[in-house]
């Protein structure tokens, strides 16, 4: 018997789509939802479960993108054959995002027993809403939005592709909202960093969902249940997409902050009162 409904995957889907590319962590919204719904977060089914589906919304990175994809891999193609090519900024950037994503996959390797058990905790997603919006809206104050997308350096790149690790290990602080807060300190604009932050996060997500496909079949969760988790990611984190990249254009990110610390407090109070299991 799946330990996660067809039901309860449409749930969990939809909390995906809505938050995997905005700065609230959606691994730390799913933990949230599974632990009200009794679904046991430390399962490793379960884990497996939220990588697999986070794949849907990395889907709709690639869809939403297209075009700049299909740039970036095809000036990555022509300076692999013609070393004239080379100075082409998009041929630079695509190896800048395979360089930035190395960090993540060796921290993630090494670390998994421990990001999968202690670190899988909903006090560490408590405390880490809180922190990670500490870090935000310091990177707030300290922003210039001084550079565009077309001045994004290697150093940016792999300054922003590590700050990932801190969403890796403390779920809760949010993968997006570490790369776009360290992005903005970067003196990044808003949208420069926003986008800097869907790419890089296309190998490393679609990397970790791919990996744990296995843990999320074997275990106990049910491929119906991830065949639709995964859909329904897809169809909403387009749509959040789309909005972010239009709501990041005319406002700052204090909203997320103030929006992250209420359920930080909130999700406190749920475990101190054992209304939720930790």
């Amino acid at each position: 018997m799946s330990v996660i409904g067809v039901g309860q995957a449409v749930i969990l889907g939809v909390v995906e789509g809505v938050t995997e590319f905005l700065p609230v962590s959606s691994t730390g919204h799913l933990k949230m939802t599974e632990g009200l719904m009794n679904i046991p977060v430390d399962d490793k089914a379960v884990v497996g479960f939220t990588a697999v589906i986070q794949t849907g919304a990395i889907a709709a990175v690639f869809v939403y993108f297209f075009s700049d994809i299909k740039r970036f891999v095809g000036a990555w193609f022509k300076g692999l054959a013609d070393k004239r090519e080379r100075d082409n900024h998009d041929y630079k950037f695509t190896w800048w995002v395979i360089y930035a994503t190395i960090p993540i996959v060796v921290v993630g390797l090494a670390a998994k027993p421990l990001i999968d058990g202690a670190l899988a905790s909903l006090w560490v997603v408590a405390f880490s809403l809180i922190g990670g919006s500490v870090v935000m809206w310091c990177a707030e104050q300290m922003a210039r939005f001084k550079r565009g997308e077309d001045q994004v350096t290697f150093k940016d790149a792999m300054i922003v592709g590590c700050s990932q690790i801190l969403a890796l290990l403390f779920p809760g602080f949010s993968r997006s909202g570490a790369t776009i807060s360290t992005a903005l300190i970067r003196d990044l604009d808003r949208v420069a960093a926003t986008r800097l932050s869907f790419f890089l996060g296309l190998p490393a997500l679609t990397g970790a969902g791919l990996y744990e496909l296995k843990d999320a079949t074997s275990g106990g969760v049910g491929v119906p249940a991830l065949a639709v988790g995964t859909a329904v990611s897809f169809v909403i984190a387009y749509a959040s997409i789309a909005w972010l990249l239009k709501f990041v254009a005319k406002h700052s990110f204090n909203s997320f902050v103030i929006y992250r610390i209420v359920v930080g407090i909130l999700l406190i109070g749920l475990l101190t009162t054992d209304t939720i299991g930790s």
